[in-house]
């Protein structure tokens, strides 16, 4: 794969990013091994992770790869804080202390003295001059190379962009990451336009809108092994499966069969060369879910597709080039 920048930084990025939200509860370390093999054998390096993922499990499970002797320049490793999951429920704490304390837990688990990208989970309580220096600390001390944000919406992006870059010994944040497919364009409301502005790298997640995108849920279907099925993702699929998605769903479906790909192929190449995209984040459960994403490697949609999956699922984009004749 051809790396990327993320953002106004030297770090390099693969285009696709492998995410672990899955591994620990609906992927075994079997499979997590040949994933991992499978995608950097292929040429990509972003894994990205959380301490909410598994409860930790994914993170341990990076660990467990680098422990078997995978060079650690190899990887770069992506985790987030200020999101956890105690006793069953979900908490949100982005203090100094808690961000902080989620870091040194996470390096142990991942064992590494240092992650690439640190990443604030989510918007929280605590004022957020005390949460971007819990980052600047971690910078200073070497316990992370660079910082971004995750699922901040447009205003919160930009002030924590802005203070970050207000004065030199701060670490400026040099990506956001958020929710974005032919599903979940609201990211180009105003965060698009924000990264772009603050030179952030936007990671995408779920850019196979949670799997819908597949087609796999086409006509009312709901397979037995797939996560709509599942107690503990159902709910994250449900909205998904609404009316408005199918149309999306079938004109994913109808170009992939011209193109002769897969609508999930065309799905992740629509997200991935978006603009202001640095890395699509994919989840694939089993390697042949992987190895269909990875065969996107050398692909690309043509201009005038692209722009007509635009026009399907909600309008054009803003800040995609023009196709030429149009």
């Amino acid at each position: 794969m051809q790396l990327r920048p993320l953002g106004h930084s030297g770090l390099q990025v693969s285009p696709l990013g492998l995410g672990s939200m899955s591994w620990g509860r609906d992927v075994e370390w079997s499979v997590v091994r040949q994933l991992i093999t499978g995608f950097l054998e292929a040429g990509g390096n972003l894994i990205d992770t959380a301490p909410a993922y598994g409860g930790g499990v994914a993170e341990q499970m990076i660990g467990k790869m680098l422990a078997t002797g995978v060079p650690r320049d190899e990887m770069v490793i992506a985790t987030k804080a200020g999101f956890v999951v105690r006793d069953g429920h979900r908490v949100i704490d982005t203090s100094r202390a808690a961000m902080l304390s989620d870091l040194e837990q996470s390096l142990h688990r991942l064992k590494t003295d240092h992650v690439d990208l640190w990443q604030v989970h989510a918007w929280g309580d605590a004022p957020l001059e005390e949460t971007l220096a819990a980052m600047d600390s971690a910078v200073s001390r070497g316990l992370a190379r660079y910082v971004g944000v995750s699922n901040f919406v447009g205003w919160q992006t930009a002030t924590a962009a802005t203070w970050q870059a207000a004065l030199p010994s701060r670490a400026r944040l040099v990506s956001t990451q958020v929710e974005y497919s032919l599903l979940a364009r609201r990211a180009e409301v105003e965060v698009v336009s924000a990264a772009r502005y603050h030179e952030l790298g936007l990671l995408a997640w779920s850019g196979l809108g949670r799997g819908v995108l597949t087609g796999k849920y086409r006509g009312g279907k709901v397979p037995r092994d797939s996560r709509a099925a599942s107690n503990h993702f159902g709910w994250f699929i449900e909205p998904y499966l609404q009316s408005r998605s199918a149309a999306i769903v079938d004109a994913v479906a109808h170009a992939a069969q011209g193109l002769g790909m897969t609508p999930a192929q065309v799905a992740l190449l629509w997200v991935r060369d978006a603009p202001q995209v640095a890395s699509a984040l994919i989840g694939p459960r089993t390697v042949d879910q992987l190895d269909e994403l990875l065969e996107t490697t050398h692909k690309t949609l043509l201009a005038p597709i692209a722009s007509a999956l635009d026009d399907v699922s909600g309008g054009a984009n803003a800040l995609r080039p023009t196709p030429q004749g149009a």
